[in-house]
C-alpha cells in the first residue's frame, strides 16, 4: 500500500511537473507580437517660399539680367532712371512703381506680372526725352497691392 501511495504521488508530481513544463514551453514558443508600428512617412516638400521684396536699387542703366549696372540716387535731366526690383521667393505676384515728383505728382506708374522660382530682378523706367526738372523724386514699390519698398532720388 505504500507503494502504491508512493506511485500515486510521483505519477502525480511527474503529471504536474510535465504540465507546469508545457506551460512554459508554450510561452516560449509562442510568437512575438506584431509590430503595429506605422511605416514611416515621407516628408512633405516644403511649400515654397511666397515672393518679397529684397531690394531696390536705381540706377541710370540696366544689364541683360536687368540688374542696375551702376547704383546711384543722383541723375541728370537727360538720364533714363531705373528701379531694379530684386525678389525672393517662388510664385506669382504682381509689382508695381508708382514715380512721383517732390510735391507728390505722380510722374509715372507701372505694373508687371511676375513668376519667379528663385532670386529674381524686375526692372522698371521712366524716361523724358526733353530732360527731368531738377528737384526730388521718389519711387515706390507695390507687391500684390502692398507696400514693399521705396528709394528716394534726385535730379540735378
Amino acid at each position: 500500500m505504500k507503494l502504491n501511495r508512493i506511485s500515486t504521488v510521483t505519477a502525480f508530481a511527474l503529471a504536474a511537473s510535465l504540465a507546469l513544463g508545457g506551460c512554459g514551453k508554450k510561452e516560449e514558443a509562442a510568437t512575438p507580437p506584431a509590430d503595429t508600428t506605422p511605416p514611416p512617412v515621407a516628408a512633405a516638400p516644403a511649400a515654397p517660399e511666397a515672393v518679397t521684396v529684397a531690394s531696390i536699387d536705381l540706377g541710370s542703366a540696366v544689364g541683360a539680367d536687368q540688374k542696375v549696372t551702376t547704383a546711384t540716387t543722383s541723375f541728370t535731366p537727360k538720364d533714363p532712371i531705373y528701379a531694379a526690383v530684386n525678389t525672393s521667393g517662388s510664385g506669382t505676384a504682381t509689382l508695381a512703381a508708382k514715380w512721383t515728383y517732390q510735391d507728390g505728382q505722380t510722374v509715372k506708374e507701372d505694373s508687371k506680372s511676375i513668376a519667379p522660382m528663385g532670386p529674381a530682378t524686375t526692372s522698371f523706367e521712366i524716361t523724358k526725352p526733353d530732360g527731368w526738372p531738377a528737384g526730388n523724386y521718389k519711387v515706390e514699390i507695390s507687391l500684390n497691392g502692398q507696400p514693399a519698398g521705396s528709394k528716394d532720388f534726385s535730379v540735378k
